[in-house]
């Protein structure tokens, strides 16, 4: 606890934030094949809905193509209808117990709604951050209001959280843009 705060814990909370924002990032499309592109779908298997990776192994052996190996032969149905309601855009080829989901190439139209997609995901991210700022400049009011810290230290806290938000927003911006660029390469 360093000046009312501990600002260690708000650089964490925010950091996790962007960790978050990256890991959303990381299912969007970009014309490459990534088996990270199907971490969000989710399959009806033995009367629950579970992540794929827990029905079946998933790869991008190749740039244009994701690989579905199903362990379970009675899968192979729920997985194909999960990935293509999933509303990536994705037409699996059942080989099997195996799927094999090409990619098919990014136009200009779809490019502009995933850059769409980006920026949703990064206000979400930025909206996250200034809520822990919010937070820590309650905490500070607080301990200034009971005595627990004077006003020159809560100015001083309230500033270091306001860098602190401004760099994390910074850096979530710098990591949309990049993203962005790699969407829009053709």
């Amino acid at each position: 606890m360093a000046d009312g705060i501990d600002l260690g814990s708000i650089k964490k909370r925010m950091e996790s934030s962007v960790a978050a924002f990256g890991k959303d990032l990381g299912g969007l499309r970009t014309g490459r094949a990534s088996a990270s592109l199907l971490e969000p779908v989710m399959v009806d298997a033995y009367g629950q809905k579970m992540p794929i990776n827990q029905v079946a192994n998933v790869g991008a052996p190749e740039p244009k193509l994701i690989t579905v190996q199903i362990w379970d032969k009675s899968m192979v149905g729920p997985v194909d209808k999960a990935i293509r309601e999933a509303g990536l855009g994705l037409n699996p080829v059942v080989d099997g117990q195996n799927l094999r989901i090409p990619l098919p190439d990014l136009n200009e139209e779809r490019r502009r709604e995933l850059v769409k997609v980006a920026k949703g995901y990064a206000e979400d991210a930025k909206v996250a951050i200034r809520h822990v700022r919010r937070d820590a400049m309650e905490t500070l009011k607080k301990a200034e209001k009971d005595k627990e810290i004077g006003q020159d230290e809560s100015r001083g806290s309230a500033d270091k959280v306001q860098k602190m938000t401004d760099d994390t927003v910074a850096q979530v911006d710098e990591v949309l843009a990049n993203k962005e660029a790699e969407i829009m390469q053709v």
